[in-house]
């Protein structure tokens, strides 16, 4: 999938987000659906990019950069929601920086030479890739917590 068709999708998102903003009065579902939406959005950009080089993870991180913009712009009323949302930021906040720390250390391996303080800036930032894979499977499963708690609250009756 080229990155201009992702920012097609997320735009469309962005668009019906929009629309959905200046409906007269806005209930718990259309709310729910809303942070549901775009938060499926930068799931599915995680999904479509796993194990991928170095330059899609960069575009990865700056994707997830766009996403957790965008659920900081929903304006949403109903507080419980606010909360998800206020956790959803900073989930993908983090996973940019994570995904991002990544592909910096993994170009900076590729471009060591082999030598001693080659092999030593390899371990270096190796150990920073094991970090940001660590980081990025604790929000992970944050995030999956966070969907199951929005989930049964969007579920029940208003």
């Amino acid at each position: 999938m080229s990155v201009s068709h992702k920012y097609t999708v997320l735009a469309s998102v962005s668009l019906s987000m929009a629309l959905l903003i200046t409906s007269c009065s806005e209930n718990k579902v259309s709310q729910c659906q809303r942070l549901i939406r775009v938060v499926n959005a930068g799931t599915s950009l995680i999904d479509q990019n796993k194990g991928t080089q170095v330059i899609t993870s960069i575009q990865l991180s700056k994707d997830l950069e766009f996403v957790t913009k965008s659920i900081k712009e929903l304006n949403l009323k109903d507080h419980k929601l606010k909360e998800f949302q206020s956790g959803f930021v900073n989930i993908f906040q983090n996973l940019s920086q994570a995904v991002a720390i990544a592909a910096r250390a993994l170009d900076v391996t590729k471009t060591a030479d082999a030598s001693t303080s080659g092999r030593e800036k390899i371990q270096k930032e190796r150990a920073e890739i094991d970090s940001a894979l660590t980081t990025a499977t604790t929000l992970g499963k944050q995030s999956d917590t966070l969907i199951n708690q929005m989930n049964k609250y969007c579920s029940q009756p208003e």
